[in-house]
């Protein structure tokens, strides 16, 4: 039973508002196309693992996705977290294609591809680092005895692991998605007590009320000021921004098209980028509109709820998903 789905992470789609709000020729653009790509192919690989876990008992096994927990002063993240009533498993899935040689020797995955080498950090030192932090948590719960294993899951089918022969253990570990559901059910042979069912329901409870989605400022990390953001409501035929408004709709003057809701798009871009609440003031300037009256009926038609009154009032924006 899928417990907590998953969902579009929200540095991606920062990243992505980031792209639209930036002029066509922002020399930061690449590196935040870069780092969108990486975010994506992770995301595709983590939801690939899915179709195989759809192949489990759902009344044996509870799956959270995307668990983000606080550790001491952090937080570690978890991208799938099985629960059965004998054990827990950390899947950490990797979407690296090519020749991939697991080196334990200086703890590092070696990915050969067209015949280029390149290095990534230890995704088993990854996981182990995830026991630990997990297993702590649980502790600091006063939940003990709790067995927890983990799994590296590589999402690409033609990536090719390779293990040297003193580590040939790492079989046990390193898998491919497809493999999911039988070394799933072969663990689950491995062990016999069986967790109580008011255990297994605290613990689950528990980390749904701890989780908290990662949320880091995308303009700070990049060095990226406000003011270079490119405000208006942006086309959604031809992203020409900005558009202008014309008797209650949104009208582009490049391509002619009309949509009453383009606004929406806007503020999940301010939401995304610079703050999840906005004023009346905020969002005129943001939207480039001069009525406090008309944005006063966009703001109260969409917000979450909002607190003050008049020119005080502050809106609270519906969350990105």
């Amino acid at each position: 039973m899928i417990v907590k789905k998953r969902q579009l992470p929200l540095m991606i789609q920062k990243l992505q508002s980031l792209l639209r709000r930036l002029p066509k020729n922002h020399p930061k653009i690449p590196y935040i196309e870069e780092m969108l790509a990486k975010k994506m192919a992770g995301y595709r690989g983590e939801y690939s693992i899915d179709y195989p876990l759809s192949f489990l008992d759902s009344q044996n096994y509870s799956i959270l996705h995307d668990l983000h927990l606080p550790h001491n002063d952090y937080f570690f993240q978890i991208d799938t977290l099985l629960i059965s009533p004998r054990f827990i498993l950390i899947l950490e899935v990797k979407n690296i294609a090519g020749k991939l040689f697991f080196d334990q020797e200086f703890h590092q995955l070696v990915r050969t591809l067209n015949g280029k080498e390149e290095v990534f950090p230890d995704p088993l030192l990854q996981v182990k680092r995830q026991e630990t932090q997990l297993r702590a948590w649980l502790i600091k719960h006063k939940i003990t005895e709790v067995p927890i294993k983990s799994f590296v899951v590589i999402s690409n089918s033609n990536s090719q692991i390779m293990i040297s022969p003193e580590h040939k253990y790492l079989r046990k570990t390193i898998l491919h998605r497809e493999a999911l559901p039988i070394k799933i059910t072969e663990l689950d042979a491995c062990y016999q007590h069986v967790m109580p069912d008011k255990q297994l329901k605290k613990i689950i409870r528990l980390l749904l009320k701890q989780h908290s989605e990662a949320n880091s400022d995308v303009l700070e990390q990049f060095e990226i000021g406000r003011h270079e953001l490119l405000k208006g409501v942006q086309c959604v035929d031809c992203g020409l921004t900005p558009m202008e408004r014309r008797h209650g709709s949104w009208f582009c003057p490049s391509c002619y098209c009309t949509c009453k809701t383009a606004h929406l798009d806007a503020l999940r871009d301010y939401s995304c980028l610079i703050n999840t609440t906005i004023t009346n003031q905020q969002a005129r300037e943001f939207l480039l509109l001069s009525s406090r009256h008309v944005v006063n009926r966009i703001l109260r038609s969409i917000a979450k709820h909002h607190e003050g009154n008049h020119k005080s009032t502050i809106y609270h924006l519906p969350s990105s998903d």
